[in-house]
């Protein structure tokens, strides 16, 4: 096997993903910048939309998965008269309806319907698959397929801003389960108002445990990399626990890690009873996660190489 290039460097970048750039093309910039060997990102951001995409480097892509489970917020703009073929600012105008005559409470009483457990039909142009196709790449060759209605959560729908005109203008606040779609909120509040809509602007201001507050530009990642600055780079990555925060944490004592880490169970008094545990050691050393067996004792189900200290740099 070939070995793999890069540096052998873990914990998790957040990244302020500018507009205008895919989440892939972000993501193997972030690589190429830190010169890392493995790296993932926790769920795709549109082109359109910047804000928060937490960045897994080496070990901590292991648990990407908890990070692309998580909640997400997102401040939106939507505009209101002009409906898109894409249902954002990127796509084609379709369709354009006045409307001058809306208000800021039709605009309240018509997001109602959208807070809750709701039935979402995603758009023609998510990067879900059909037959190893993104649906986008289907829609730009002028195919439309059937798509399955998903179950999503909208937790929090604040109407934040309503400027009227032609053309109105809402700004909504968004916390809502993964897997949800805001062009689709966007398009089916423009159809339940009868004038149209689409998404014109998109930030994502949290994902899990992480805020917009917390996120680094590229722009302050590229400058640090061409002054060959990496202790600085490595410095702004977060602890690989980060992305199972939310797990309950169980504490080994170097014995009991080390049979947990031969892949045997282990007992670990006032563990909890049931689910996943984020597993750390005694010493502080962060070693992964566990499962809680019927009989009480923890399984390993994901651990890291080894346990995880303080970064050191080139």
């Amino acid at each position: 096997m070939a070995k793999r290039k890069g540096r052998a460097i873990d914990g998790i970048l957040l990244l302020d993903k500018p507009s205008g750039i895919t989440s892939n093309a972000a993501l193997q910039t972030v690589k190429r910048l830190y010169f890392a060997a493995k790296a993932g990102h926790t769920g795709s951001l549109d082109p359109l939309a910047s804000g928060v995409l937490p960045i897994c480097l080496g070990e901590a892509t292991k648990f990407s998965q908890y990070l692309l489970d998580a909640d997400k917020a997102y401040r939106t703009t939507i505009r209101l008269g002009i409906t898109t073929d894409s249902g954002d600012a990127d796509g084609t105008e379709i369709a354009r309806s006045s409307a001058a005559h809306l208000t800021e409470q039709d605009v309240a009483v018509a997001l109602e319907p959208f807070r809750g457990v709701i039935q979402q039909v995603p758009s023609m142009f998510s990067a879900i698959k059909r037959d190893g196709q993104p649906l986008y790449k289907l829609a730009r060759a002028g195919i439309e397929v059937e798509r399955e209605a998903r179950t999503v959560e909208i937790k929090e729908l604040v109407l934040e801003a309503f400027r009227a005109g032609d053309v109105a203008e809402v700004d909504v606040r968004i916390l809502c389960s993964k897997g949800t779609y805001v062009r689709s909120i966007a398009e089916d509040l423009g159809a339940a108002l009868g004038v149209g809509g689409h998404v014109a602007v998109l930030r994502r201001i949290g994902a899990g445990p992480f805020t917009e507050a917390e996120c680094v530009p590229l722009s302050r990642l590229e400058t640090l990399r061409q002054q060959s600055a990496f202790a600085e780079l490595d410095a702004l990555l977060r602890p690989t626990e980060l992305a199972v925060a939310d797990l309950p944490r169980v504490t080994l004592g170097e014995s009991t890690g080390f049979y947990l880490r031969q892949g045997q169970a282990v007992l670990v008094p006032q563990a909890p009873t049931s689910g996943l545990v984020q597993l750390h050691l005694a010493s502080g050393g962060f070693i992964g996660i566990g499962e809680i067996l019927d009989d009480g004792r923890v399984a390993p189900r994901r651990l890291v190489n080894q346990p995880q200290a303080a970064t050191v740099a080139e």
